[in-house]
């Protein structure tokens, strides 16, 4: 082929990545870019396709090309590549041709059905700003985009664009935009709950500080002592949750990062029931330990399962019945595997509750919860240090008989201390 006849097509190429480009810098966006980069593409083909036949002549302007013919825009949706440019879309991408869909990828296929092939676009996607841009009288003038609901699942929602491809023809890609505004109302709830958690003891304090301020209350050693005992109460429960919006934040921050330290998860176990017995935690002695020290080292990131074992230990010794046991049980799980396990022996969760123990600030139970000086993030920040160490979490719960949180680690390919070295298990108390 003659130089005349690339010179177009080679700027369109080139205008396809300086646009690619474009979008990927301004929206942060990988679907956007993805798209815009396809769209190219696929008018960089019908240009090529174009030269070939005779259509577009090197003698003509580059940005004055002419228009094509009837007979190529019916061809065009006959060529394989199409199929195989809209097949290669993530997400659900369909061709408009005359208010009809003529070409739809595999997700389109899935979230609409596989009947709306050949169909009129206003019977598959229900919406009039849609279908006036698909089929109304300013269909295919310009690229537009739009957030919709009320396709797939009731909750979802959806970002559709629409590429002009001629002036009867047009794409259409879908991006599920569900799972930004779930995070998006995780971080609105979250800073709620966390004012609301920090304003409640704030106010208590506030109200004291103003009492004892009064000469007559003030002056009452008793009212005093009293008081301040509250106010310190108070003042230590914002610390405590303080001290885990911290962890919270830090666990989050790494959760891309592997740990690469070795980690010996039966000698962590031991050492955080000696510190809850030393540091005076109420039915300490109620834990009873049974670990495999045959187990092998997991890769992780031992201040991190640290706080996981701290964290679901004093759950299950705050949350059982005193004077019953609480199971630690460390074994291997498999080849790939060592499997942690809390059982305790209290009240029970209910069914219903179990879905959202780790949502952040979610309590069964508001009042005991505060009681016991919970925070309410401590379930939140076992969870992320699981996903962090690409574990696995289960909690199962009988009510009236006792709740029991699993922890699954996966174990590394080339541990480095062999577990036919080690002794083989330990079953009892901690030693205080």
């Amino acid at each position: 082929m003659s130089v005349r006849i690339l010179g177009p097509v080679t700027l369109c190429v080139i205008a396809t990545l300086v646009g690619t480009l474009f979008v990927l810098v301004s929206t942060e966006s990988t679907y956007a870019a993805a798209a815009c980069g396809l769209v190219g593409l696929l008018a960089t083909a019908v240009m090529y396709d174009s030269a070939v036949h005779g259509g577009i002549r090197g003698d003509l302007p580059v940005m004055s090309p002419p228009p094509m013919a009837p007979d190529y825009a019916v061809d065009l949706l006959d060529r394989p590549e199409i199929d195989a440019l809209i097949e290669a879309l993530p997400q659900p991408a369909f061709i408009v041709s005359a208010g009809c869909i003529a070409r739809a990828n595999r997700a389109t296929l899935a979230l609409l059905g596989r009947h709306v092939l050949g169909q009129d676009v206003r019977l598959a996607i229900r919406h009039p700003a849609v279908t006036q841009h698909l089929a109304g009288d300013s269909a295919g003038t310009e690229p537009v985009s739009m957030e919709l609901v009320g396709i797939g699942a009731a909750d979802q929602s959806w970002e559709l664009r629409i590429a002009p491809l001629s002036e009867q023809r047009q794409i259409v890609l879908l991006t599920d935009q569900s799972a930004r505004q779930a995070e998006a109302r995780m971080r609105v709830d979250f800073v709620a709950n966390a004012s609301h958690e920090l304003r409640t003891p704030l106010a208590g304090i506030l109200g004291f500080i103003e009492t004892l301020n009064d000469r007559e209350a003030g002056n009452d050693v008793a009212t005093r002592e009293r008081f301040l005992s509250i106010m310190e109460g108070e003042a230590r429960r914002m610390q405590r949750l303080v001290d885990d919006l911290m962890s919270l934040s830090r666990i989050e921050a790494d959760k891309f990062r592997q740990p690469e330290q070795s980690v010996d998860l039966c000698a962590l176990a031991q050492e955080t029931a000696e510190v809850l017995a030393r540091s005076g935690t109420p039915r300490a002695h109620d834990l009873a330990l049974d670990l495999d020290l045959g187990c092998p080292l997991i890769r992780g990131d031992s201040g991190q399962i640290s706080q996981l074992l701290h964290n679901l230990m004093s759950n299950a010794l705050k949350y059982g019945r005193p004077g019953t046991p609480v199971a630690v049980t460390i074994q291997r799980d498999g080849e790939d595997a060592v499997r942690l396990a809390i059982a305790d022996e209290g009240d029970g969760i209910a069914p219903e509750h179990l879905p959202r123990l780790t949502e952040r600030f979610y309590r069964v139970d508001s009042s005991r919860s505060r009681a016991m000086g919970g925070t309410g993030l401590g379930l939140a920040i076992v969870k992320h240090i699981v996903e962090r160490h690409r574990g696995r979490l289960r909690i199962d719960s009988v009510v009236g008989r006792g709740t029991t949180v699993s922890v699954m680690l996966p174990v590394p390919v080339d541990p480095e201390a062999p577990a036919e070295q080690r002794p083989r298990a330990l079953v009892g108390t901690p030693v205080i």
